[in-house]
């Protein structure tokens, strides 16, 4: 991609929970289209189950032709947030679009059972999912408000309507719906974007391992057409690129269906279908 077909040059962008997965792909689709990232993340060091490190990922983003700048932050602590939107501010002096992607993800989540014989630690998700989301959107917005101008996306899924995985993964994407819409209302007289992204089946690390491991879920999914992780960056980089995408405020919207609206591909040409007829419909649509 030659630097004229690189529309987002110049623009600033935040990636949470970036070391791998959603959060990776995300975060090079950005920068494959000229964007710098701040690549976001608590794995520093190869090694454990999961491949993946900020480094690698910011590596992989220059290689793209973006930038990428990896900077270690647990979103449990508020005040390495705060040090980081220092670091923005100084650095970059902008932020022009945000995703928040990163959730905690305990292995209990896929062990069977009901949320009384699992332990209070699947509590996590929504700490990370929510809460340090709505920290990190705060000083986001300290940033967009002042240049009437940027985007914030959840990642979020199916899951907000219909049951998976158990009581708190529900509860978590849900209120990611909510708070993007209610966050939009505010934001809105101020030009700054904000919605949810409800995306398929995504083929990362930890979700190929899943398959192996959790007995049914192959069965489960059978017949969803699951996407690159990639994908769902892709529909953000075009989010990002439309001038008119303040008509999309406070609405959950299904990654699927924004990739036709923007005639939007995977990475190997598949256009990848909607589920809204067989996993839910957003309750959420615009303000």
């Amino acid at each position: 991609m030659s630097e004229v077909e690189r529309p987002l040059a110049g623009r600033v962008a935040l990636v949470t929970g970036a070391s791998r997965g959603v959060g990776r792909g995300i975060a090079l689709a950005l920068a494959e289209q000229g964007a710098s990232v701040y690549v976001v993340g608590r794995t520093e060091r190869p090694g454990g189950e999961l491949s993946g490190t900020i480094g690698e990922t910011a590596a992989q983003c220059e290689a793209r032709g973006g930038r990428g700048i990896p900077v270690r932050v647990d979103l449990a602590r508020d005040e390495e947030i705060a040090a980081l939107f220092q670091r923005i501010g100084d650095e970059a002096g902008r932020l022009d679009i945000l995703v928040n992607n990163a959730i905690a993800i305990p292995e209990a989540l896929t062990e069977p059972g009901g949320f009384w014989e699992k332990p209070l630690e699947l509590w996590e998700m929504f700490d990370i999912g929510v809460r340090a989301a709505f920290v990190v959107s705060w000083h986001a917005a300290r940033l967009m408000v002042p240049a009437r101008d940027g985007l914030i996306a959840f990642l979020s899924g199916y899951v907000g309507a219909t049951y998976t995985l158990g009581a708190v993964f529900g509860t978590t994407k849900a209120a990611v719906d909510r708070m993007a819409r209610d966050m939009a209302i505010e934001l809105k007289p101020h030009g700054v974007t904000a919605v949810s992204l409800w995306q398929n089946f995504t083929y990362t690390e930890r979700a190929l391992r899943n398959l192996e491991r959790v007995p049914g879920l192959g069965e489960r999914l059978a017949g969803e057409a699951g996407s690159s992780p990639e994908f769902p960056g892709r529909v953000i980089a075009a989010l990002a690129r439309d001038p008119e995408r303040l008509l999309l405020t406070g609405g959950t919207h299904i990654v699927a269906e924004l990739a036709e609206r923007y005639g939007v591909r995977d990475v190997d040409g598949r256009q990848i279908p909607s589920l809204r007829g067989v996993r839910g419909t957003p309750i959420w649509g615009p303000v």
